[in-house]
Formats: C-alpha cells, structure tokens, sequence
C-alpha cells in the first residue's frame, strides 16, 4: 500500500531538516526525502561558515537545535562594513541597540551534526533515505502523490502538503511547473578558514571591491570564516594559487585589520548565482529556503530568510490546529496566506542582497563619491542604523513568534 503523510518535505539540508524538527513539535507525521544515505552528511554540511541572525539563533534554540551543537560558535557584537577606494565606513555595534550580539556564527558541519542529533529525537517522523526524486502527481482528494527511488525500487508517497526543500536547482520545484529568474553576479566565490595574528574579538568585517565583497567572520575556534568573491573569469587562476599566493591575495583585500594573515583552510568554490522562483506555492505545495530563493551571499541573509519561510509555514499550520482543534496543512487558504505572510519579507530581502552586491561590485567612478556619502550616513544617522540593524538580525517585516 501506498505510504501516507501528513507533510513530505523533499530535501534533507538546512532548512528542510529545520522545518522537519518544527513540524514533529505539532504532531503532524512527516517524511524527510533524502539523497543522502544513513551516515553521510549532506553536502551543504562542510566547512562553511554560517552567520545566524540573532532571530535565527532564537528560534533554533527554541527547537532545540542550537544546544546540540558541539564546537564553540562566534558571538558577532560589531560589523565594520567598508569599500576598497571609497571613503566612509559603517560600524554596528550591538551593544548601542541593548544586544549582547547582532547573531553568532556556525560551521556549517557542526550545525548539520546537531539537526541530525536532533532528527534523531522526533517521534512522528520518518526518512526516505537514499532516495531520488523522480516526479509529483495531481492533487487527488485533498492529497498528492510523489514518486521516489530508494536505490532499484520506486514508490508513490503522498501527504497533504508536499514541501519543496531541495535547493537552487530544485528538482520539485521543476516538477511542480514554477518558473523561475536567475541572477548571475558573474563572480565565483572562495570560502576558507583563516588563522591571524589576531584572534577574533567579535567583530564581522564586509570589505567590498570591484570583483565583490570578501567577508571575515568570526568563528569561536580562534579562527576567521572567509568568503572571498572574485570575477569568474579569474577563478581558476585564483584555486591555483598557492597557500603563501592565496594569502597574500586576501591580504591585500582585507588590509591589515587583523594583522597578518597566517595560514589557511582547503578552499570551497560556489558560483554566485541568484535565483528567485515566481511563486511559492502551488496546489498542496509549496517552496522553501533555496528551493524558493537563493540570494547572493553578501550579508549573509540567505539561511535566515529560508528559516523564516520554514517557521512561518510552520506557525500557521500550528495556529490552524489551535483554531480547528486539526489542521489540513496542505489547505489552499493556508498557502495563501503563507505566501501572502513571506512577500514583504521575501521582497525587502531579495532587494537589499542583490541590490547591495550590484551596487558595491560596480566600479563606474561616477558612483565613488555617491557611495561613500552613503557610508558615512550610514555610520552617524541612528534611524539609517537602525533599518539596517533591524535586517540583519533577521527582524525585518512580521517574522514568527520563535524568532521572536
């Protein structure tokens, strides 16, 4: 007989296993699709550093997430934010605001090690792992249908609502016939470790050039996360270089902000690549994190802003049972108003990301002076802080009550 759910979440990283862990707190049954095997982190879960608003931090420590988590992560309490040739720069600092902290850093393979301690605990829960995704079926008395494969065999699983977790290129989300826009920033970017002369002292650093930004975070093993953004055209020249090469590369982006850069980690390359789907819903379906939005890493908002897709679902399926006493989380008024819920939130971020990583990557000499008028009312106007604060700790338009 064919399996049924009440949610099937396809794809198992950050976000999917996230809303896997809040949706188990609502005893609703819910599968989690996995291309992984038992044992095998998915890929998302390596050395990459994760900037968690102070919202985030919250709600995953409302989930129990955050308590799982092995390794020391990295208090951000001030962000310098400058530009290579411009004058002006911002600096934050959370204490101004009454915050200890605007969020803390992760590694990524240390988070991805605590959401799996605590799948582990979820009693309405079940995996299909390692399964493909092969395609979705029509809505068929208030269910739907998806056909995996777990190794030679295929099956037809159907719940209430089907969610769309699995990423930029998200197989279901195709499946589900909803287009999508892509963003190619036309920059690769390189993502290590860093030890320095200094050690990190909670300062985020976003210094940005002509090819983009390069970042510094500060992880709570002594070490600095890098990403570091280059024109992709100079990719392969840049994973060629040497350690002592690739250090002095960063040097001379960074400056000497944290004295002198003394050893690096192996390196990851991504493209920077936006892509933004045209709806976030479908009949007894709906999109999260990448699978919805995948932003351009400047600030750091992607992660949050996919949390947050996956909390709201979440809360208004629990406030349904709340009402109702029982919930059709697959309900068209429900996914509408989840989708009416995400697109202020959605929207502002979308357009402060790329809208950032265009304007400071573009080396027009007519826009240095506007530019670095911008920086210094960014450093003295409180209101102008303010705004900007308010979005980087992830309390931007009506975000759920767990990041509250």
């Amino acid at each position: 007989m064919k399996a049924k759910h009440d949610v099937i979440i396809v794809g198992g990283g950050l976000v999917g296993a996230s809303l896997a862990i809040a949706l188990d707190r609502l005893g609703l049954d819910t599968a989690l699709v996995e291309a992984t095997p038992a044992g095998v982190m998915p890929a998302v879960f390596d050395q990459r550093n994760l900037s968690f608003a102070a919202a985030t931090v919250r709600a995953l420590t409302a989930l129990g997430v955050m308590q799982k988590l092995a390794a020391p992560t990295g208090p951000i309490r001030r962000i310098q934010v400058s530009r290579r040739g411009d004058f002006g720069r911002v600096r934050l600092q959370a204490g101004d605001y009454g915050r200890d902290e605007f969020g803390q850093v992760v590694v990524a393979s240390d988070f991805g090690k605590a959401l799996e301690s605590r799948l582990d605990e979820l009693r309405h829960f079940t995996r299909y792992r390692p399964a493909r995704f092969l395609g979705i079926e029509a809505e068929a008395d208030g269910r739907r249908g998806i056909r995996i494969a777990e190794g030679d065999t295929e099956k037809t699983v159907d719940a209430k609502l089907i969610v769309a977790a699995d990423g930029t290129r998200s197989g279901l989300r195709a499946a589900l016939g909803i287009g999508h826009d892509e963003r190619d920033y036309g920059q690769t970017l390189f993502v290590a470790r860093l030890r320095a002369e200094r050690a990190p002292d909670g300062t985020a650093y976003e210094r940005f050039g002509d090819d983009g930004p390069t970042a510094l975070l500060p992880r709570g093993d002594g070490h600095f996360g890098v990403v570091h953004a280059v024109a992709r055209e100079q990719a392969d020249a840049v994973a060629a270089l040497d350690d002592a090469a690739w250090l002095d590369r960063l040097q001379n982006a960074l400056g000497w902000r944290i004295g002198k850069l003394l050893a690096s980690g192996p390196r990851s390359v991504y493209p920077a690549i936006g892509v933004i789907a045209n709806s976030t819903t479908a009949p007894r379906a709906a999109l999260v994190g990448n699978a919805a939005q995948t932003l351009h890493p400047i600030g750091a908002q992607g992660f949050n802003l996919g949390l947050r897709d996956a909390l709201t679902l979440a809360e208004l399926i629990q406030a349904r049972i709340a009402r109702d006493g029982a919930a059709d989380p697959g309900a068209a008024d429900l996914l509408a108003a989840y989708a009416a819920r995400r697109r202020e939130d959605r929207e502002r971020t979308l357009g402060f990301s790329d809208g950032l990583a265009r304007l400071t990557a573009n080396p027009a000499p007519w826009l240095r002076p506007l530019r670095s008028l911008g920086f210094l009312a960014l450093d003295r106007v409180p209101s102008m802080q303010g705004f900007l604060v308010g979005g980087a700790m992830g309390f931007r338009s009506e975000v759920p009550e767990l990041c509250r």
